[in-house]
């Protein structure tokens, strides 16, 4: 078929040709996406990104930890371990965010009037300051509006807008003013950048403290820099850019105060517990200091110790080791009972102990500890995190506790031997006074508490050197910084981007419009569809008259039927082909104009030609000619009129005659078979040259394939822009059946062609 056949090729200049005549539409849109372009380009505020960069420390112990552990310190205690995978929740978390924007007081957003199609972001110099009743931005929900217009003389119109509805109004209000809202009240009051004696345009947003962080976490863009690197990138866009600097120098700002606050809180807590149990021993070893002193007086002991120096020597380095073990043991018992107390369930482990299988179990559970209050600080809510952490912590620490017991229980055996041994060698001191016995015992007693004094002592002044020291995990790289130059594209291009697409906007709307319409507008077009031969084209006309084939009119619309009469004859090639069928496939595609005018272009040539109207279901060639005949064919196929009462002289033609349709009947498809229609037609062969039937649409009705077995050809009608494909490929379908004789086609309502060299009339 020929749609299959030539359904991939296009004809270039053709559809350069069909493009150039609608060169108004592309004048249309180049100006329309030409004008837009200029006016976004003039109106825009440039944006531009804000930057900021941020190396977090991973270091496992601080510099000042380090310094402490010289001290024979608790490194542990003062360790950080700040991965960037959790800092960046921390950063960005809704917290921070909620108090960068109190302290900047971003949720209040200032927009001046720029011109009448932008306004521009007033920050930090705004003409006017709204203030909100005190302790509403706390709770604020509903985001409130104000549209502010302040005259020269200084009277202000105020709306305020919320779900863009009206709430309150004021007009020509003095400023300052306090507006009442169903929020609360509101005041307005000039800034020193307000300019007196000019007008002012201002739209003021004003939102609670949790919404305007909502809207940070949604402009802020916080990043790993790189897989390799534990520095966090941050960045907005925002045509304000020291507002942009402002925002992202405040979270890093507000960040490393959360840091160092932590920090410094859990080293409060280590100093209250030393300083609880300093006070502790202080007072204990003043008892027993107290306890010697009242001891010697009450027994005259001065000093025996030298009587007695050839039998302590060889158990003197037994009491230095029962010293050591019970000094130990009152390690690890502080140990335990501070890893018992609920208090310190999630605190840092503030002891050191000789066993180094239990003092690194110890350091391990303090950087546990460290990790939960990172974690701690950025959870909200029933954090799975936070919990899952929490249990490890709590099974660590009771691991550690077993650990302890047992070596608790190892410190007493080894207590327990060395007593016995010393007891062993005190029998050998028998003649020493049991009075100097006693002392001993006291003074071993003493040194045990003295020596745990020195040691929280020691550990109170490291942790006061973190409390002075302590130093932000986020070491500031970059502070906020401006890309040079502005987001997106410039306005050379954006002008350049428009017209292209103005220039492409025509061809896609033609394309579409021809998806949409699903008809054609060429004969090129007809011509690639279909393989039935072309009669003739007829351009549109606008004379208004039915009859336009005469001999006295040499329009474009004249001519193109007589050129078409032409390559009816070469159809009508045997003298006995005298009847022609004219067809369409549906009603207003201009088969009876056609069918008239093809009539009276063959009359001029001297020949006797009848136009007969057969389209009996809806007649319109009387209309069309403005005729009222007495008969018609309908009456001429159901009674006794006879062939001379039904045929009409055509007016203004001369050798043409016209028979109509008549009433319209209740059985035409049974008249159009009688027998009767083919005597019509023999009658009408003997007095015409030529026939010319106009037949019903065979789009609609079988009517015409009925009439077929009295024709020698038959001419099917299309219009432009008006008959479907789908109706040409029903016509290919008639064509390869061979159900129409010599079947070809008329395309009518086609653009004039100057080419023709006439004026070419329109024709509705």
């Amino acid at each position: 078929m020929a749609q299959n056949r030539n359904s991939e090729f296009i004809d270039i200049p053709e559809l350069i040709k069909q493009y150039l005549s609608k060169w108004y539409l592309f004048a249309i849109s180049i100006v329309i996406c030409g004008a837009l372009a200029y006016t976004y380009v003039k109106v825009r505020q440039p944006e531009y990104a804000v930057k900021a960069n941020v190396l977090i420390s991973t270091e496992k112990e601080s510099p000042m930890a380090s310094a402490a552990s010289a001290l024979g310190g608790m490194a542990a205690l003062f360790g950080s371990d700040a991965y960037v995978e959790d800092e960046i929740f921390i950063i960005s978390s809704h917290s921070l965010y909620r108090d960068v924007t109190r302290n900047l007081g971003t949720n209040i957003k200032y927009k001046v009037k720029r011109n009448f199609l932008s306004s521009e972001l007033a920050y930090p110099h705004h003409p006017l300051e709204v203030i909100p009743q005190a302790g509403m931005l706390d709770t604020l929900e509903s985001k409130i509006q104000f549209a502010v217009k302040v005259n020269a003389e200084g009277k202000a119109n105020i709306k305020a807008y919320m779900h863009d509805h009206v709430v309150a109004q004021v007009k020509k209000a003095t400023l300052p003013y306090t507006l009442d809202t169903p929020l609360g009240q509101f005041t307005f009051t000039p800034t020193q950048y307000y300019a007196a004696g000019k007008s002012l345009k201002t739209s003021i947003s004003v939102s609670g403290y949790d919404a305007a962080a909502e809207g940070l976490d949604e402009n802020v863009n916080n990043e790993i820099a790189s897989k390799r690197t534990n520095v966090i990138s941050l960045r907005i866009n925002t045509t304000n850019p020291i507002y942009g600097k402002d925002i992202l120098n405040e979270i890093i700002k507000e960040y490393n105060n959360r840091g160092i606050n932590e920090k410094n809180g859990q080293n409060e807590l280590t100093a209250k517990f030393i300083d609880s149990r300093l006070d502790i021993l202080a007072k204990e070893l003043d008892i027993t200091e107290t306890q010697i002193q009242k001891y010697k007086q009450e027994k005259g002991i001065i000093d025996v110790v030298s009587e007695a120096t050839y039998q302590t020597t060889k158990k003197g380095q037994l009491e230095e080791q029962l010293i050591a073990v019970r000094t130990q043991e009152e390690i690890i018992k502080l140990t335990l009972n501070f890893l018992k107390d609920p208090q310190n369930a999630y605190a840092l482990i503030p002891t050191s102990l000789d066993n180094q299988s239990i003092q690194r179990s110890i350091e391990i559970y303090n950087e546990a500890i460290l990790e939960r209050m990172d974690v701690e600080n950025s959870a909200q809510g029933d954090n799975a995190a936070l919990r899952n952490i929490s249990e490890r912590i709590d099974m660590m620490r009771q691991n550690i506790i077993t650990s302890v017991q047992s070596a608790l229980n190892e410190t007493r055996v080894s207590i327990n031997d060395l007593s016995k041994e010393m007891a062993h060698a005190e029998t050998t001191l028998s003649n020493i006074p049991e009075q100097e016995r006693e002392v001993i015992n006291m003074k071993r007693q003493q040194a045990v508490q003295q020596e745990l004094f020195v040691f929280l002592l020691q550990r109170r002044e490291e942790t006061a050197m973190m409390l002075a020291n302590a130093y932000p995990k986020g070491i500031v790289v970059d502070d906020a910084y401006t890309m040079s130059e502005p987001l997106g594209l410039k306005g050379k291009l954006i002008m350049l981007i428009a017209l292209i697409f103005g220039f492409l906007i025509t061809p896609v709307y033609l394309y579409l419009r021809k998806l949409i319409n699903n008809r054609f507008e060429t004969r090129q077009e007809v011509e690639r569809i279909t393989d039935v031969p072309i009669l003739g084209e007829i351009c549109i006309d606008n004379s208004g008259e039915q009859l336009v084939a005469t001999a006295e009119n040499n329009s474009s619309a004249a001519e193109l039927f007589r050129l078409m009469r032409s390559n009816l004859l070469f159809v009508l090639n045997d003298p006995r082909d005298k009847v022609v069928l004219m067809t369409s496939s549906s009603s207003g595609e201009g088969k009876s104009f056609i069918s008239i005018n093809i009539a009276s272009s063959l009359a001029l040539l001297n020949k006797k030609v009848v136009l007969v109207g057969m389209d009996i279901r809806n007649p319109r060639i009387a209309q069309y000619l403005g005729i009222a005949p007495q008969y018609g064919v309908t009456q001429y196929l159901s009674s006794n009129v006879n062939i001379q009462q039904i045929i009409t002289p055509m007016p203004g033609a001369n050798n043409l005659d016209v028979i109509c349709a008549g009433p319209v009947p209740p059985n035409p498809a049974e008249l159009l078979a009688s027998a009767k229609v083919d005597e019509l037609f023999a009658e009408l062969r003997n007095i015409y040259d030529y026939i010319i039937v106009d037949t019903a649409p065979i789009g609609l009705v079988s009517d015409t394939f009925t009439l077929d077995r009295l024709a020698d050809a038959a001419v099917y009608v299309c219009r432009a822009n008006f008959t479907k494909l789908s109706d040409l490929q029903l016509v290919n379908e008639i064509y390869e059946q061979q159900r129409l004789k010599k079947l070809s086609i008329v395309i009518n309502g086609t653009a004039a062609k100057k080419s023709y060299g006439y004026g070419g009339e329109k024709r509705s």
